[in-house]
């Protein structure tokens, strides 16, 4: 119970550093009141947070992933990222953009067990569900769902934050 919380307050600190990482704010791409629209081009990439193996870029496109309520980000994975075995405590929705995203199911890690979702496919990992993915090429990934979005690893020692 306590490796929880204190899992939740790493998470809720490391969200928090999202917000160097949002797109466009400036621009009104935040406002609950307005239309959003995002062009590519206006992209904000930032580092991932610390919840996250480095070397991935994020951009909150709207809402916030570190509070209650709707959020869109974008990440972009470079060939071969991998984020370890893990789960979330609400659902995570996944659209592919560009690249292809490798996605598995399971505790451990296992890339002969996962499946190729080029650009265009959409895959929703149902909440507490164990599993683990890779970028097979620069992908980019947009997900969606309701914060705030947590990430906890079913290996301690594959926690980024732990490092």
């Amino acid at each position: 119970m306590l490796k929880s919380i204190r899992l939740g307050i790493v998470a809720a600190a490391a969200l928090a550093i999202w917000a160097g990482a949002r797109a466009g704010d400036e621009k009104g791409h935040g406002s609950d009141k307005d239309h959003v629209m995002v062009r590519p081009d206006d992209i904000k990439w930032g580092p991932a947070p610390p919840s996250l193996p480095a070397g991935a870029k994020v951009a909150v496109l709207t809402g916030d992933p570190s509070k209650a309520g709707p959020y869109v980000l974008r990440a972009m994975l470079p060939d071969g990222y991998k984020v370890p075995p893990h789960w979330h405590p609400t659902d995570e929705n996944i659209t592919v953009i560009k690249g292809t995203f490798m996605a598995g199911k399971g505790d451990k890690f296992d890339a002969d067990a996962s499946e190729a979702l080029p650009a265009g496919w959409f895959v929703r990992m149902p909440k507490e569900m164990r599993h683990f993915a890779w970028a097979k090429g620069e992908t980019i990934i947009q997900v969606h769902g309701m914060g705030p979005f947590e990430l906890t690893y079913v290996n301690d020692d594959d926690d980024p934050r732990k490092k």
